[in-house]
């Protein structure tokens, strides 16, 4: 056989994912410098760098060997509980939420990281517990109290969406961990007989009017209902084939609130119009199906809940930002992963596709060793 010229290291990669990830990468980043008025600062060159960054970063994570990560779990899990804490105690305040700490060179929002490092936890803790306790109080109690911890000091600060995140990506690892449907089904029946009072009593004024403007934008156009009432006038605006790329005017106008952030798929819309749309639902539903694939083919249950975990997490951060700003979820400050400047959010995603990387990799060994 003729050997290839293709390093060994370079080939096994997953190119049918990564290739189409940075065809995503290059639209966001398009965006980005049309978002910035036609300037590669400070949007476009700087999440171009960081997904590199992030990208060589996650080749690394691929590389890690099996029992690391399990023996990493407990003391991750723990070292982002104490960033939680800190966060109160000493954590920068911006828009009137308390979510960063500033390490000097650059802000850190812990809560982030919690998103991949919950089920990073659950999946060890599901892989050490017998099968026969899975359905006991054995496999919730503790797993609910993994969750509750985290979620409960993210809702202070107060970050609604985040929280929501670490309860989704932790109760579907528990889900898939093996526990019984009509548990799930009992919570969700607790749930909707709690809200009401959770709406009156927890939450703040800010996170009620979003629930509110939700129900009806065009209630309050100029006030609360602001953000959703323009984001969906630049995705309607777009047409089939959009304004162009540069034409925006809901951007550039400044019509649109944070058009580089959460906002940054209507901006995208307004210019590349549904085509750009289905180019950006067709590559999520690339890598999220693959990372379901990896997770199937996983060699033990550790592998399986984690790829599938962290699938969940970017699945979650998609389904929720694209919801938003068409206006069928609430405003909740959800980034659109790999598209939305932000270093946090870049971070926290490259992070799971990083593990995914890996279980794949263990797919192909199947060996715990390099």
């Amino acid at each position: 056989m003729t050997p290839s010229i293709v390093p060994e290291a370079i080939a096994r990669q997953p190119w049918q994912m990564l290739i189409p990830l940075c065809g995503l990468v290059a639209l966001g980043a398009a965006v980005l410098y049309s978002a910035a008025g036609g300037h590669l600062q400070p949007y476009a060159l700087t999440h171009v760098v960081r997904f590199m960054v992030f990208l060589t970063m996650a080749i690394g994570i691929s590389r890690i060997n099996r029992n690391v990560f399990r023996m990493a779990a407990y003391p991750v899990y723990g070292a982002i509980l104490v960033l939680l804490v800190l966060v109160e105690l000493i954590g920068a305040v911006g828009g009137g939420s308390q979510r960063w700490l500033n390490l000097g060179f650059m802000s850190l929002q812990p809560s982030e990281l919690m998103k991949p490092a919950i089920v990073l936890v659950l999946a060890r803790f599901y892989e050490t517990l017998p099968h026969a306790m899975t359905a006991s109080w054995r496999g919730l109690v503790p797993a609910g109290v993994l969750i509750a911890l985290p979620a409960l000091l993210v809702i202070v600060q107060p970050d609604l969406g985040t929280a929501l995140a670490i309860c989704f990506g932790g109760a579907l690892t528990m889900f898939l961990a093996g526990l019984p449907l009509w548990w799930f089904v009992a919570v969700a029946g607790a749930g909707m007989v709690t809200v009401p009072i959770a709406f009156f009593t927890l939450l703040h004024d800010y996170q009620r009017n979003r629930i509110l403007v939700f129900m009806d934008p065009e209630g309050d156009p100029l006030g609360t209902g602001y953000h959703i009432t323009q984001s969906k006038i630049a995705i309607g605006s777009g047409g089939v084939f959009g304004k162009g790329f540069g034409n925006g005017t809901q951007s550039h106008l400044q019509y649109l609130p944070e058009a580089h952030t959460d906002f940054v798929f209507a901006t995208m819309s307004e210019e590349w119009g549904l085509a750009g749309g289905l180019f950006v639902l067709i590559v999520f539903a690339i890598v999220i199906g693959w990372g379901m694939r990896v997770a199937r083919r996983a060699p033990d249950r550790f592998s399986s809940l984690l790829a599938a975990g962290m699938t969940a997490t970017m699945f979650f951060y998609v389904m929720i930002n694209l919801m938003m700003v068409m206006g069928l979820a609430p405003v909740v400050g959800i980034p659109l992963p790999f598209m939305s400047h932000g270093g946090t959010s870049m971070l926290t995603n490259m992070i799971c596709l990083g593990i995914i990387m890996a279980v794949n990799r263990w797919n192909q060994t199947r060996s715990n060793f390099f």
